[in-house]
């Protein structure tokens, strides 16, 4: 077990406080005149008020510019209340504390949510307000990537970036709504939007614990394993096509800057893991693309579309080589490493590399299988960065004379969940990174990462056929040279998931409309 799964199921929040503010309950008092022992310690103002979560059961909320997390503050031992724990640990008596639901708000007493207070009065109009900031583990303080960020109890929602980033722009008839911040692994976590509302925020999830008592652990036969995985095809995933609407971007960086982000809303034609002769097929429901003006003159390299890739990413249906049975025993090395927490299920980890005696350019990565029922949950793989220089001819379309290509890292995560007891695949991720430079120069080199994703929103199993001729779309070409028509209506106040950290604040995201996307796609035929 990794060291990560012995941790105590807590966190403290950290975010900047812009909201509603509400009034102390009773039950909020006798938590802040709760008596606790606290030892002589000399630690962070961060690790003081954690060990006041540990002794509470209550996070802590604030201004991460009101209070310094990382000055060091001297405790003498003794038993004091859980206010005066704060005040001392703070160092600031004026500060004012509530307590909202499981949380305890330190925050001045002058500050007040003004600007939402004037939105709600404004009469027949629609305001919005923003939540954004980075999602980190509770220990490690790496950024979580690809978390979900919901609005509970609605389709609302989004997902973190590399960078553990979100954006989450909601109607301020959400402000009494709880958000919730979840991902693989991890213990989901609720808070008032409200308490969120405003400037940039932290926030910190706890991994989850496995439970040993209630896990029977066995010496793990890897190879055993995955072909279990395999023989349980038939019981676990879709014998029948379905039709999938599903959110699909790509995009493109030059030196970790913003280039083009290229977004879209398809309906996908997916066809039985079993029909090996039938292709899938996608239908453009909505595309926007957007560009950096001061970066795309630039650009000099168009790749390959991301949308094929996705499709055939799929491996129950597209068995890679690492998971054909004819050929892993030869050219792969499996190894179990470890049991994990995916989707409150417990998986095994299992790793997997080319042999030492195998020089092309393979895959090498982790296959994250359910334990009880031998569905792959996950996997997360990227060709051996030992031989990666050598896929050039694979990725590029085309590129100027004068300039060359060089691959330093090509990464992808696909993972299922289920639906009715079927499992889906419910999200492609893919990453390139290149090195460019122009030829006969020593200098003029510079770094180029494209990547792509899709996340499956809604699936339908009801009347399923495959699309006509005219209205599907060709999934080998470059995606963002498409032709489309750009409805304003639709994506004006769209969530969009930021790519990374230097996307620039415009392209900004809304509630999704999958399901008003659906509802006209059946109008409209």
């Amino acid at each position: 077990m990794g060291a990560k799964m012995t941790y105590r199921l807590f966190y403290i929040i950290i975010v900047c406080l812009f909201g509603v503010l509400t009034p102390i309950r009773a039950g909020g008092e006798e938590v802040l005149d709760r008596m606790i022992q606290l030892p002589k310690s000399r630690e962070t103002v961060y690790k003081l008020l954690d060990q006041v979560s540990r002794q509470t059961g209550y996070l802590f909320i604030y201004d991460s510019q009101l209070i310094n997390n990382e000055q060091v503050v001297r405790l003498k031992s003794g038993t004091r209340s859980v206010r005066q724990a704060i005040y001392e640990i703070v160092g600031n008596t004026q500060l004012a504390l509530r307590v909202i639901g499981n949380h305890i708000l330190i925050y001045h007493p002058t500050e007040a949510p003004v600007a939402i207070e004037r939105a709600r009065s404004i009469p027949d109009s629609v305001s919005y307000f923003t939540i954004e900031g980075v999602l980190r583990d509770r220990y490690s303080q790496e950024p979580i990537s690809y978390g979900t960020v919901s609005v509970v109890g609605s389709s609302v929602g989004s997902v973190t970036n590399q960078n553990g980033a979100y954006r989450l722009r909601l109607p301020e008839t959400s402000l009494g709504s709880l958000i919730s911040f979840s991902h693989l692994g991890y213990v989901s976590q609720t808070i008032e939007a409200s308490v969120l509302a405003g400037q940039n925020r932290t926030l910190t999830l706890e991994p989850k614990v496995i439970p040993l008592q209630e896990v029977i652990i066995r010496v793990a036969n890897p190879l055993r394993i995955v072909r279990e995985m395999l023989e349980s095809r038939e019981k676990n995933y879709a014998r029948h096509p379905v039709y999938f609407t599903s959110f699909y971007r790509e995009g493109i960086e030059r030196n970790h800057k913003f280039v083009t982000l290229t977004e879209a809303v398809f309906k996908v034609y997916k066809t039985s893991y079993l029909d090996v002769h039938n292709a899938d097929q996608v239908k453009l429901l909505k595309m926007r693309s957007i560009s950096n003006r001061l970066e795309k003159d630039t650009f000099v390299t168009k790749m390959k579309s991301g949308i094929d890739a996705c499709l055939q990413l799929d491996l129950i249906k597209n068995l890679p080589d690492f998971l054909d049975p004819s050929t892993r025993d030869l050219i792969y090395v499996y190894t179990s490493s470890d049991l994990t927490v995916i989707n409150n299920r417990v998986a095994n980890v299992i790793c997997f590399e080319q042999r030492k005696t195998t020089t092309d350019p393979l895959f090498t990565g982790k296959l994250f299988i359910d334990a009880d029922n031998n569905a792959l949950l996950q996997a997360q793989f990227e060709i051996n960065p030992r031989y990666v220089t050598h896929t050039a001819d694979i990725f590029v379309e085309k590129k100027a004379r004068d300039m060359s290509i060089t691959p330093l890292k090509v990464l992808y995560t696909v993972s299922y969940k289920p639906w009715k007891d079927t499992y889906y695949i419910s999200h492609v991720r893919g990453d390139l990174s290149f090195k460019v430079k122009k030829k006969k120069r020593l200098f003029g080199s510079f770094l180029l990462h494209t990547w792509f994703e899709m996340a499956t929103c809604k699936i339908d199993t009801e009347q399923v056929v495959r699309f006509g001729r005219k209205e599907k779309l060709s999934t080998r070409t470059v995606f963002a040279d498409t032709s489309f028509e750009y409805d304003q209506a639709f994506w004006e106040d769209f969530n969009v998931i930021p790519p990374e950290e230097v996307l620039t604040e415009a392209i900004e995201k809304l509630s999704s409309k999958i399901e008003e996307t659906t509802r006209d796609d059946m109008d409209h035929p």
